[in-house]
């Protein structure tokens, strides 16, 4: 019996050492996705804006002044996520200042969080890491950006997008994917 004690606390400590790396990994990943995005947006401006819960926030010179309906429809789901916290959490209605520094909070708490379930996750069941995060990217844009965030009406559905959108948000996803599982691996084998 002492000995499945011994054994129980040291997977206990191991898992809090995933989620830790994960948590990490997951943070790192969200910085690497946005200048990779910046990157690729500068490359391809002109194109149509990307959608999805991991999506570049909305751009900020050269645009004419819109409505507020046309203003609420450009919101990425980070900026859309942030206004309902905001106003129903905290009774607080965001100014157009503080709506892109909201919506990055919202995307670094997102794939952190994402980051810290993954880190578990690879504690538990290790093969999640196969192919160097590359199919966890994968599943985790096809699951937030292709599923979720459309249900929740964030963004308009996946079928109304052309498929350069989809294969910028897949390629964010890959490079999220890929930056997450390589933090992760490092952090954890410091730990």
């Amino acid at each position: 019996m002492r000995r499945e004690t011994g054994r129980s606390r040291s997977n206990d400590l191991n898992l809090v050492k995933g989620t830790v790396a994960g948590l990490i990994g997951g943070l790192v990943a969200s910085w690497t996705m946005n200048q990779f995005q910046a990157a690729w947006s500068k490359a391809a401006e002109g194109f149509e804006k990307p959608h999805g819960a991991q999506s570049m926030q909305p751009s900020q010179g050269g645009e004419p002044a819109e409505s507020t309906e046309n203003k609420e429809e450009q919101d990425d789901a980070t900026v859309k996520i942030a206004k309902a916290v905001s106003e129903g959490v905290f009774g607080h209605k965001l100014k157009e200042s503080e709506e892109k520094p909201a919506g990055a909070a919202v995307h670094y708490a997102f794939g952190s969080a994402t980051g810290l379930l993954y880190g578990a996750a690879a504690e538990i069941a290790p093969q999640v890491t196969s192919g160097l995060g590359l199919p966890f990217g994968v599943a985790f844009w096809m699951v937030a950006d292709e599923a979720v965030v459309p249900l929740l009406g964030l963004s308009k559905g996946s079928t109304e997008y052309p498929l350069s959108t989809h294969v910028y948000a897949l390629t964010s996803h890959m490079v999220y994917g890929l930056t997450a599982e390589v933090t992760r691996r490092a952090v954890r084998n410091i730990l």
